[in-house]
């Protein structure tokens, strides 16, 4: 994922649901060139390998972290050591930023690419905010779009199927971290699991199990370890789009 691109172009992304769910870009990217240079001088740069975990659920918390490349999954764990993964984040976001609202990480943090944070401690990050107000709105944007995905996914949850969910999981991560090839092809290296892509789409293993094999059967996707090949967009984008066709 952070590897370079040749003779492949990255796809924009995915909106499954435009009338409802708008993306937008990361805290980093909507800062300035002088927000961005005052904020590097408050907080220390960190490398990170895949499969690191940069904190964990229930961790005091002392920083922020600001993806400036890389990805990583951010897993809720229930009292039975079960993980849930509640989200992916990648370039330009912000993530650990509620830790600092209630003393202790509410999540735990894990890289799935390679990953340079930059950690900014939280009485500095909140100061930074105080002194530039568009980083202060930049950040409150960000953060109520969050909440507002949230609403909108929720009430999506209601209307929708889980095939249809995650042909749009699908498709969303595609235009994420997906590369098309010459041939048409759409290629998706991902360390996820058939488990988190389920909590990801929100329904079952058992309904991705099915549902991949059903559209392995029908030619629509390739599938090995860690890598998705989405063999024809349009059909996933109809399946997505329209319960009339799951």
């Amino acid at each position: 994922m952070l590897e370079p691109v040749s003779a492949i172009t990255r796809l924009p992304p995915y909106k499954a649901f435009p009338t409802v769910i708008k993306k937008m870009q990361g805290f980093w990217t909507l800062l300035s060139q002088d927000e961005q240079d005052a904020l590097r001088n408050l907080g220390v740069p960190r490398d990170y390998l895949v499969g690191t975990t940069l904190c964990n659920q229930g961790d005091l918390a002392t920083h922020v972290f600001i993806l400036l490349a890389g990805w990583v999954k951010i897993l809720s764990t229930t009292q039975d050591g079960h993980e849930i993964v509640l989200a992916l984040r990648g370039d330009g976001d912000i993530v650990g930023e509620i830790g600092g609202e209630i003393g202790q990480r509410n999540a735990t943090i894990r890289s799935i690419s390679k990953v340079r944070a930059l950690t900014v401690p939280y009485d500095k990050f909140r100061s930074f905010l105080d002194a530039n107000l568009g980083a202060g709105h930049a950040y409150r944007s960000v953060v109520t779009h969050r909440w507002n995905d949230t609403d909108a996914i929720l009430r999506i949850r209601a209307v929708t199927t889980g095939k249809q969910r995650l042909a749009a999981l699908l498709l969303d991560l595609a235009g994420r971290h997906g590369h098309a090839t010459n041939n048409g092809v759409i290629e998706l290296r991902m360390p996820l699991s058939q488990e988190e892509l389920a909590s990801l789409a929100g329904t079952s293993r058992a309904t991705v199990t099915r549902t991949f094999d059903d559209w392995r059967q029908r030619g629509l996707i390739r599938t090995a370890t860690h890598r998705i090949t989405i063999i024809d967009e349009q059909v996933l984008r109809r399946i997505a789009a329209s319960a009339m066709l799951t």
